[in-house]
């Protein structure tokens, strides 16, 4: 698909990937419409700080994706939906797990019933590579068995599931992307990565943290957009659920010891025992094969290995050290 001339809604367009995602698709002179969650100070999330030029270009509807009414009035005159709308702190799932099925679940039926009832073009929904859980093999193909091993991560796949039921059941035309552990600025101090750098950048150099021996495959967000737009422009994506990931390993302590070297700190490390997961919820090992991705839209990484990751995290602790970003966040607050 050439998205050219297309009109494109982004929901989520106020978090961010989506904020990121937004304003690229801006930058390569795409019409788009954000989809931003309504509150009564007008804030439109991360867009909020996009440069007036990229903010002029965009068109903004406010609403919720639990509402069926407001998504179909933002859809009505669009061609493409980007839907990353979504609710995703693992913890929070714990004791609101009401809210992920109502917001994952019921928002992408939303979704998808207002693409099917309008004849939408294309849907890329977005998954999140927590459905698969802890790896029974490594690399992670997109046929490795869904594991909901978080109240979050059931949420997800039971969107996944409702946003493929819609292609196979009415040709709905949707394509599901799963991208893994997606760094960069603006990322929120839930995730590992802001939340080391925004202690140590805080004039902290003792690091409470969680776990340090679970794996993960990290995908800076310029990666992570590129993805989006080459699912949304390959028709070969059609009916597929993609990886997006760098196809790198590395633990959570081998990536802090990474981050404290690039900021040029010496740190020490105390467990803080809130920001352990339950033993049996902990995703242990997460390390994507991106070979589809790779077949099927002729993407791949450019922050790629170590040296990949090590640039990419450059760019993040030099956005997040800039006193106007860090101010933004509550390095002393452990945020669920």
């Amino acid at each position: 698909m050439n998205l050219k001339g297309k009109k494109i809604l982004v929901t989520g367009a106020d978090g961010f990937i989506g904020s990121h995602l937004t304003e690229e698709l801006v930058r390569r002179g795409h019409n788009v419409k954000a989809f931003v969650y309504y509150n009564s100070y007008n804030s439109w999330g991360w867009l909020d700080e996009s440069p007036s030029d990229i903010r002029s270009g965009i068109e903004i509807f406010s609403g919720d994706v639990r509402d069926p009414f407001g998504i179909k009035e933002a859809a009505k005159d669009c061609d493409v939906i980007f839907h990353l709308a979504a609710l995703i702190a693992i913890p929070y799932s714990y004791h609101s797990p009401a809210t992920y099925v109502e917001t994952n679940v019921m928002g992408t039926l939303h979704v998808v019933q207002a693409a099917r009832e309008l004849g939408i073009e294309k849907v890329i929904h977005t998954s999140t590579s927590e459905v698969y859980g802890t790896a029974k093999y490594v690399p992670i193909t997109e046929e490795h068995p869904l594991q909901g091993q978080s109240p979050y991560s059931a949420s997800k796949i039971g969107a996944d599931q409702m946003a493929m039921s819609f292609y196979q059941s009415f040709h709905t035309p949707v394509a599901i992307i799963r991208p893994f552990n997606t760094y960069g600025p603006r990322q929120s101090a839930r995730a590992i990565i802001p939340t080391v750098i925004t202690q140590i950048a805080s004039g902290q150099r003792k690091i409470r943290l969680g776990a340090l021996h679970p794996t993960r495959d990290f995908n800076y967000v310029k990666d992570t957009v590129n993805g989006f737009i080459a699912v949304a422009e390959s028709d070969a994506s059609l009916g597929e659920v993609i990886n997006i990931g760098s196809n790198y390993e590395i633990s959570v302590g081998e990536t802090v010891q990474l981050i404290a070297d690039v900021m040029g700190k010496e740190i020490e490390i105390e467990t803080d025992v809130q920001r352990l997961r339950p033993e049996k919820s902990e995703v242990e090992r997460l390390w994507a094969d991106n070979t589809k991705a790779k077949t099927l839209l002729n993407w791949e990484p450019v922050f790629s290995g170590r040296e990949g990751l090590k640039r990419g995290l450059q760019e993040t602790v030099e956005w997040f050290s800039n006193p106007e970003n860090l101010r933004k966040y509550k390095s002393d607050v452990y945020n669920i």
